[in-house]
């Protein structure tokens, strides 16, 4: 009797140790993510409800036309627009070779001081990919129309 006990016992702290590790190893994993995890807003999201400007996330939508201006350097300013409401954009660096106006991106980084400051640009990579956040969020402006297959 003695020894059925012993053994409920050690069962019992073996599952409350694999309890405790699987929490433990959650919690690290969910720490070691905090900043890998950047959310999608659209420009009419992030007019309506500005985020703070320490607070990273993904915007996209299509490069307004006539917004493009290269600067001196490699500084790059343009809008970002989803038919609803457009958005500034600032990025220092080199646009990739498919970038252009009219055209569906993603861009990540801060909204600080009523603009969008990119840290990485992302254009679509032919004609028919958009990522699925920048369609729902044109879809849902009505500015998105399918196009047609093989054009």
């Amino acid at each position: 009797m003695a020894l059925s006990t012993l053994k409920k016992k050690r069962r019992i702290q073996v599952v409350a140790m694999a309890a405790v590790a699987l929490v433990v190893s959650t919690a690290l994993v969910g720490y070691a993510m905090r900043d890998g995890i950047n959310f999608f807003r659209s420009p009419s999201q992030v007019m309506a409800e500005p985020p703070q400007p320490t607070e990273t996330f993904r915007i996209g939508g299509l490069v307004e036309q006539g917004t493009l201006i290269r600067g001196a350097g490699e500084e790059i300013s343009f809008s970002v627009t989803d038919g609803g409401a457009s958005v500034p954009v600032v990025y220092t660096g080199v646009l990739p070779d498919l970038f252009e106006e009219n055209q569906g991106m993603v861009g990540t980084g801060r909204y600080v001081d009523g603009r969008f400051v990119a840290t990485e640009i992302l254009a679509k990579h032919d004609e028919t990919y958009m990522p699925k956040e920048v369609v729902d969020a044109l879809k849902e402006q009505g500015v998105y129309q399918e196009s047609a297959p093989g054009s």
